[in-house]
């Protein structure tokens, strides 16, 4: 019998506390992720709403009627010259890692960032020693930016982050009048 094929899909309400279940596996079980306390379902909706409001994409990767993933873009930075850069997340549940679900869902996001008018999109990855993460980036255009040393600390060890970057468009926006 074959696995159900994913369904990558809008994130909708209903799917934030399967996504905040996720994240809080990441949160208290490893250093990919510098949050050390998961946040609750509460910001997730939040996050929803926001990001959806911008403009911005929300992606859950569904299997056999389960989240096994998500992906979102959120602002690079908050001041407005940044306004046309956008950093990717994406997170799997652990039992869905390394089945093409980070691809099949990165590849619609930075589509929809690209429609969306975003002109970059960077990837921030804590060196945590694993390189699953730099390597679907790098499979799908995006390379080494820079890296920032011993930024963060979590569960007793010094982390770096690596910066990715991909340029979605040639041109870039038009400038505003």
């Amino acid at each position: 019998m074959t696995a159900p094929e994913p369904l990558i899909r809008p994130a909708v309400p209903a799917d934030m506390e399967a996504v905040a279940s996720l994240y809080a596996h990441y949160v208290l079980h490893t250093v990919v992720t510098f949050d050390e306390t998961a946040p609750p379902v509460a910001y997730w909706h939040e996050r929803l709403a926001d990001l959806t409001a911008r403009g911005l994409p929300f992606l859950v990767a569904e299997v056999a009627g389960r989240v096994a993933g998500y992906a979102y873009a959120s602002p690079w930075r908050p001041k407005p010259a940044y306004r046309h850069s956008v950093e990717n997340s994406v997170y799997l549940a652990p039992e869905a890692t390394g089945r093409g679900l980070g691809t099949l869902l990165m590849r619609p996001l930075i589509a929809a960032c690209a429609g969306a008018g975003a002109h970059q999109m960077i990837a921030v990855v804590a060196d945590s020693g694993t390189a699953a993460s730099q390597a679907l980036h790098r499979r799908l255009g995006f390379t080494e930016a820079g890296r920032l040393k011993a930024v963060g600390h979590k569960h007793g060890r010094w982390l770096d982050t690596v910066l990715l970057q991909l340029t979605l468009t040639e041109e870039g926006p038009a400038p505003a009048p």
